[in-house]
This record gives C-alpha cells, structure tokens and sequence, in this order.
C-alpha cells in the first residue's frame, strides 16, 4: 500500500479523496493554484504544493507541474479526482516513465475509452449498442452541417475529451448546427485543451442511466448497480439518485453485464462508469464511459456502502476486488443535489464571490435517515470565477424513494448559504415537484417543466398560513426583546396584543392570538384569517437563521432573513417577504406607493460576472432579433447574449477582455 499520494484536483473532490487516504493511513499532498491559496483542500492535506496562477490552463491542467511536485514531496501515487487530467492517457504515461502510479485506469483504457469519439468505435466493435452518428474528425461548420443533415434533427454536438457539460450543444436545425459547432469547439478547448467535436443523433425524452463497474488488475470486474441521471441543465447534471425508479431487474442486470463486458474488452482496472442513454421501452444505448471517478460517486456508495476512492486505491496498489458480484446488494434510495454558484432566478447564471455565511446540515445517522455533505468550502470561501460552480453536493438516504426525497426537502431547507447566489431554491422546489416525485422524469425535465425559467412556488392557502404563522411568531419574540431593553421610552404594559396583519407578497392575512405567552421556546396558538387554531411551537431565538418548530401538524425547517421591517423566508422552494404589523400600520402600509424599478430595456446588461470573448456588433449597427451582440464567458461555459428584438446600437460599454461585474452595462440602444 502507499505510504503518500498526491490529490491532483481542488475543491470538494480534493476533500473527499483526502477523507478516504485519511481513513486508510496515508498522507496526502494537496495542489492549488493562485485563487486555492487559502482552500480547504489545502489545509486538510498533510502538505501542500503551489502549481501556477489561477487559470486551469496555467496550473491544474500542466501535467509537469503536478510531476514536480510528487518528486519534491516524495508522493508515490496521483489519484487525479475527475475533470482536469482525469482522462488523459499522456499524463498516466508521463508518472509510469517517473515511477509514479496514477490511481486510475492504465493509458490503453484511456484511450479506448476516455476519447468520446474512440470509445465509440470500439462499442461498435465490441457489438455494443450504440446511437446512430458520425465518428469521425468533423473538419468545419460546414461538413458539421452536412453530417447533421445526414443523420437527422436533432442532434447532439459534443467535445470529444468533454465532460461536465461542457462542449456539448443540441441543434434542432442548420443554423443551430454552425452556431453550436463553433461554441462546442471553444468551449472544448478552453476546458479540455482539444478541440474535436463529434456529431451524434439526440434521443428525445431520454432517460440517462450510468453503471458503475469496478476492475481490478488480476482479471476481476463487477458492476455496483446504477445511477439516475436525467435533471440536467444544459447538459450539466443537477440531481442523481441510486437506484433508478425506471429500471427492472432485468434491465439493470443486462445493462450491468454489458458495462462489464466492455470494461474488461478495454482490460480495464480502476472505477468507471458506462454512461447509457435509455428510451421509454427500455431499450439502452451507448454513450460514452468515464474512465475516472464520477462527480455523482456518493449516492452508490451510500446503497453499496463500498467506498469508491478506497477501491481505486487498492486496485492501484495492485490488491484483488474483495468483493464479488453476489455481495453486491441494493440497500435503500440515495439523492444527491448538486449545490451550484448560480442564480436561478437569472436562468441559472453563474454567481461568483465570498460565502459570508456557509453552515450545512449536520452530517450522520438520524434515525432512518443518512445526510451527507460533499464540499470543498468553508464559511469564508471564495467563490472563483475560473472554476466549476459546484459548491457542495447534499445527499441523503433513506429505506425508501421518498423518504430519501422528503429527507434531502429538509436537508435543503437547513443549509444555510449567503454571499452569493446559488440554487437551493431550485433545488428545494424541485423535491415538492409531483412528476419528480413520482419518478416520471427524462433529461428533457427541466426544459418541460420550466421554459420560462425557475420562479419561486407561489404558496398556496395553507402555506400562506404557516409562512404568516412563523412571521407572527418571529415578531412577536422580537417586539418582547425590544420591550424588554433598559432606557426604553414606553415600556411595555405585559398585555400581549391579540390581533395582528401580515403582508406576505401582495396579500394581508389577519393573524389572532388565541393563546399562549412570548417565551423561548414558544408555544402560541393562532388563527391565520378566521381559520382554525394552529399551535405554533419553535426554541427559535432572535439571530437564528433557521426557524425550527411546528406549525398545527408539519415540522418546519425555514431560511429566515431580516429585511426592512419584516423577514425573507424560504421553505421548500417558496421564497416571500412576510411582515407582521398592527392593524393600524397595515391600513397605512396600504397607501404606501409602489415602487418602479428602473427601465433598463434600452442597455444590454452583463447576466454574470465574467470576461467579454467578443463583441459581435459596432455602434450604429442594426440587428434583428436572435442576432449575437456579445459572448461572455464564466466557469468555463460561454454564455451568448442575444438581442431581444430589433434594435440599434447606439454605444458600446464594453470590450474583448473586460472583467465585468453582474448587471454591468455591455452596451447601449437607440
């Protein structure tokens, strides 16, 4: 076994391959670039080496800067995370020539496999089933266009060394093919430093389903069962689970079986996943395999309980599997959210900047129930531009599908993130959705469900009156704190006011006092607009975060929020300000006039924090609606801002190379 090893990768990923050598004695040697200097990673490795400035390309990405630094620590293995220099066989070949082991695949597997385009070829080969689709080096737009015809609408555009959603555009048409084509190709370099692209015929309404297989170096392979992959946005998986609700057992079986058969045509020895696409008959096709950990490891492990990284390094270091197909069992339903640095209330848009507040769920065994937190962050992080968005990935597990559902619904709800924005409420509405709940979903999910965008839930009656219900009893335990400061000028008489009126959104709700005293922890009982009697109970104290308690019959875990003269509050997806008052302050609070938010519809605003790529336009130019003004890059996605109708431009704000801010001005119209 090794004795040290090198986490080449950052973030939450470093963190967790570090946990594992931990537990199994070994020390680690952590690596960071300029913007990682104070990460976590770093701190939890026994050492730490400097490889470059901030930009992927110049640090994580240099292969012989990651050589370095296993000589000058001494480390005798690389265990490389997934994304970065995962899947490049030129970097397992370059530490085999300096004696160095890579905890991962060998090069051939690499090759075979990890190459989009190759891995194709050899499925065929090997009889596996495949989607229809052009394997071959596309040279331009233009033979990318033909290809696609050829194959037919729609179609999938995808990098060939891709992964993470990134280089990977459907096109439903010939204009969308040229577009894309050129996006994929950019965005495939900046990430992966390889451009090639290739076509393929895109499966509308799939399922993606993923088999995880574990090979050793003496002949033995097993699979550990499947994934759910099928929320994504943009390609990017949000939310995974294991196992599917689609699958039988003889689908999984034969999916697994032919996951085996083609890690062991490749002799492959490592973990890796066999990533499929699967219609609504069942029938499953090829996609690609991951010759690395995947992002979403977590939710096998917690059905398997077998601890993925510890298997990679064993194999590594040369141990038999211990573990035969017949011990693999199925145990219970994972869920694991993916937590991103996006707005989504900005069509998910990157957010970048510091966690001035980070406080997750605690992590064990509550009961039935298993939370864990997969991060790489801490409260004060920075959140950096040149990275991934990911932030932390939120499981939980349970005996049951939607006990696991309802279990990471409260994880959501207790996890306390400020600073930046980030998609918990997406993700917290996600878990009330019905067809998600029910296990009818596709990889289309998100585009159906959502063609406008995320907007909060709009809470219903009943949710009106536990929203008011914690409004109310959150004024009242402030007004007693406030009552009970020395120097007051008017203190208060101990007669509880009974009757009370809470704003939430552009509705007044009467709330009465029906009884109950103002203490910690609370018990009041009240009655939300002549209903009947809710017993409010919360230890809930002035300063929380998160309220706690019992509205009537639910258990409550709030996001709470002090705003002017009243609270933020989110719960399961619903985000309202709520404000309790007397009835007089209500009656004048309604003559307030409302107030306009500035007209911003003649200047093109820049969605994100990131650098300018291009400027598509000069000034006076006339454009028609579709047309690309600009290209903005952030996390390592180019995100291209079209015009909204037909305008003209009358000043540009911005150039090629300008670091923006969100809702800077890019440009100006007539």
């Amino acid at each position: 076994m090794f004795t040290k090893i090198l986490v080449a990768n950052r973030g939450e990923i470093a963190c967790r391959v570090i946990k594992t050598a931990r537990k199994m004695g070994i020390a680690t040697v952590a690596v960071y670039s300029d913007a990682d200097r104070d990460a976590v990673h770093v701190e939890m490795a026994d050492e730490a080496v400097h490889i470059g400035p901030s930009p992927a390309a110049e640090s994580y990405l240099v292969p012989e800067r990651i050589i370095a630094a296993c000589k000058a620590t001494g480390a005798e293995a690389v265990h490389p995370g997934y994304g970065f220099l995962s899947e490049r066989a030129s970097f397992c070949e370059a530490l085999e020539k300096e004696g160095i082991v890579f905890i991962g695949p060998k090069p051939r597997a690499i090759r075979a496999m990890g190459d989009k385009i190759e891995s194709k070829k050899f499925a065929n080969a090997a009889k596996v089933s495949t989607v229809p689709g052009w394997l071959g080096v596309i040279e331009n737009a233009v033979h990318a266009e033909k290809i696609a015809g050829e194959i037919g609408y729609p179609v999938m555009i995808k990098a060939s060394a891709g992964g993470g959603g990134k280089g990977m555009r459907i096109a439903w048409s010939k204009a969308e093919v040229r577009d894309g084509f050129d996006r994929a190709r950019s965005e495939a370099k900046s990430s992966f430093g390889d451009d090639r692209v290739f076509i393929e015929k895109f499966v509308v309404n799939p399922r993606h389903i993923e088999i995880q297989v574990l090979a050793d170096a003496h002949g033995n392979a097993l699979y550990l069962g499947e994934r759910e992959c099928s929320i994504q946005r943009r390609n990017q998986k949000i939310v995974e689970e294991a196992p599917s609700p689609f699958l039988d057992a003889k689908t999984r079986k034969a999916m697994g079986e032919q996951s085996v058969a083609l890690a062991r045509a490749v002799d492959y020895q490592s973990a890796g996943t066999v990533e499929f696409i699967v219609d609504s008959q069942k029938n499953f096709y090829f996609l690609e395999m991951n010759t690395r950990l995947q992002v979403e490891h977590p939710v096998t492990e917690l059905v398997t309980g077998i601890d993925l990284v510890e298997q990679m390094i064993r194999i590594a270091a040369g141990e038999k599997l211990a573990i035969k197909q017949s011990d693999v069992k199925l145990n219970g339903w994972a869920v694991e959210s993916r937590l991103y640095a996006e707005d989504p209330y900005r069509n998910f848009l990157p957010s970048i900047g510091r966690l001035t507040r980070y406080r997750p769920p605690e992590e064990g065994r509550f009961g039935e129930i298993v939370v864990r937190n997969d991060t790489g962050v801490t409260e004060g992080s920075e959140i950096s531009m040149f990275y991934d968005p990911i932030v932390a990935k939120l499981c939980t597990w349970a005996p049951t599908r939607l006990a696991a559902i309802d279990a990471m619904s409260v994880a959501l709800d207790s996890f306390v993130v400020d600073g930046i924005e980030h998609n918990m409420p997406f993700l917290a509405a996600l878990m009330q959705h019905p067809r998600w709940r029910e296990g009818l979903i596709s990889t289309a999910f998100i585009s159906e469900e959502y063609p406008d965008g995320f907007a909060p839930i709009v809470p219903d009656s009943e949710e009106k009156a536990v929203l008011a219900s914690i409004a109310t009893a959150v004024e009242l335990l402030r007004r007693d704190r406030l009552d009970r400061l020395g120097g007051r000028l008017a203190p208060h008489s101990g007669v509880l006011k009974r009757d009370w009126v809470v704003k939430i959104g552009k509705d007044y709700l009467s709330a009465s006092v029906i009884e109950g005293m103002i203490s910690i922890p609370m018990e009041l009982g009240l009655s939300i607009d002549g209903g009947k009697a809710l017993m409010v109970t919360s230890d809930w104290r002035p300063g929380d975060l998160i309220w706690r308690g019992t509205v009537g019959d639910r258990r409550i875990a709030a996001q709470i929020r002090p705003v002017p003269n009243g609270l933020r509050i989110a719960w399961k997806g619903m985000s309202v300000t709520a404000r309790a008052m007397l009835p007089r302050t209500a009656e004048l609070e309604r003559l307030m006039p409302e107030k306009v938010a500035p007209d911003t519809s003649k200047m093109l605003l820049c969605p994100m924090p990131g650098l300018v790529v291009s400027i598509a336009v000069v000034e006076g130019q006339e454009v028609k609606a579709g047309e690309t003004l600009a290209v903005v890059e952030a996390m390592k996605m180019e995100n291209v801002l079209r015009a909204e109708r037909d305008l003209t431009v009358s000043k540009l704000k911005a150039k090629p190379g300008d670091s923006l801010a969100v809702d800077a001005v890019i440009m100006e119209f007539a």
